[in-house]
């Protein structure tokens, strides 16, 4: 019954096969984008198992469902037949969808988790949403800073600029003062905001939560990468949503202590008052 249907069958999974190992494909958006965290590579190896698994019983069910409507139609003589039901057919169109199911559901379950488990970080950055720039607090280190739009985009986006939006970099991606973070180290992120809602969203750092007024929601990420990665306010929250942008940049361990210490930071002081900042702040929700 099924000889006829094995080499289509082989070719297409042959073909998901390829796309799901071959990284190129992120590029033709056929995948999830690729990512510089321990976060984006687990749910992207998570996303390609479970989206293999979805393509292998789709491609199996809808053959063979397409073979007994082509083989045994009316027009050829087919009749159907007269039992009811087949306690041994259900029984494994049951029980093997379970296990699929199961086999899903757990590691689905630890990568939730996962994502949720900030705790135990090498740092933690208190940011804080405003209409429009972020407010961001590094608790261990005493700095603190806000980061806007940079003044090139905001002078273009000004009704009458004779600026050419298409001749400047990074137009409406960029900020005056970006967000300094190591390598290879676990940080965690409290996130509120102090207006409306915000949403504080990297897409390379696979993270992306709500800036709410009177709550603190919390997330993580450890980059493996370094470089400079882009993103924005995902939540509109007034006109100047679209001016929201926020830069991260992940560098070496000893070029971030010279960052930090080049902002006044790591001193007695420093710390303290971020502290006293942040319990301020936790008192006031």
């Amino acid at each position: 019954m099924f000889k006829g249907l094995l080499k289509p069958v082989c070719a297409i999974l042959a073909v998901m096969g390829f796309m799901a190992l071959n990284p190129a494909m992120a590029a033709w958006e056929l995948d999830m984008p690729v990512g510089v965290t321990t976060l984006s590579d687990m749910i992207r190896s998570l996303h390609r198992e479970i989206l293999l698994i979805c393509t292998v019983v789709g491609v199996l069910l809808f053959s063979v469902m397409g073979y007994a409507l082509f083989k045994f139609r009316k027009s050829k003589g087919a009749k159907a037949a007269k039992f009811s039901h087949n306690t041994t057919a259900e029984i494994i169109w049951t029980v093997i969808p379970i296990l699929i199911l199961i086999y899903i559901a757990v590691p689905s379950a630890k990568a939730i988790l996962e994502i949720e488990d900030a705790s135990n970080p090498d740092m933690t950055i208190k940011i804080t949403g405003y209409q429009w720039k972020w407010e961001y607090d590094y608790l261990d280190d005493g700095v603190h800073f806000y980061a806007n739009m940079d003044a090139e985009s905001a002078s273009a986006a000004r009704l009458g600029s004779d600026k050419n939006v298409m001749e400047i970099e990074h137009y409406l991606r960029d900020v005056d003062n970006r967000m300094i973070v190591p390598v290879n180290k676990k940080v965690r992120i409290l996130l509120t905001a102090d207006d409306v809602i915000h949403a504080w969203w990297v897409p390379e750092l696979y993270i992306k939560k709500d800036a709410i007024p009177g709550f603190i929601n919390e997330m993580w990420f450890q980059a493996t990468k370094t470089g400079v990665f882009r993103g924005q306010c995902a939540e509109l929250c007034g006109r100047g949503h679209g001016f929201m942008p926020i830069v991260v940049e992940v560098v070496s361990e000893e070029e971030y202590a010279e960052w930090v210490a080049a902002n006044g930071g790591n001193t007695e002081e420093a710390v303290a008052d971020a502290e006293i900042s942040t319990d301020n702040t936790v008192a006031a929700l």
